[in-house]
């Protein structure tokens, strides 16, 4: 969640242009992650759980792409991309780790 505000106060610093493009596209991929675990959670099964924290995972790596895509423009300086790619880094591992535990296939 706290990645998703930041990415929301970010990119309103974006170019109005951008508002179809870009910005809208590191919204919904940042939107995407926490909402997929919320899904995935109310599935009530297990299986169903991982593999919809298995798409937030692939939303962080869009992410991630984004961002860097963004810092390659010159919409995000290097501070704020640092701040953005390493809580990403971060939320990534946790992620990773939480997938392994609750995935039915190991």
């Amino acid at each position: 969640m706290t990645l998703v505000t930041g990415i929301y106060e970010t990119t309103k610093e974006f170019p109005k242009e951008e508002i179809f493009g870009l910005t809208s596209q590191l919204r919904r991929c940042a939107v995407s992650i926490p909402s997929n675990i919320a899904e995935g959670y109310g599935r009530q099964s297990k299986k169903e759980f991982s593999r919809f924290v298995n798409i937030a995972i692939g939303s962080l790596f869009e992410f991630q792409t984004q961002i860097e895509i963004a810092k390659n423009i010159n919409y995000l300086n290097e501070t704020k991309f640092k701040t953005l790619y390493e809580n990403s880094r971060e939320l990534e591992a946790m992620l990773i780790s939480f997938y392994r535990k609750i995935s039915p296939v190991q």
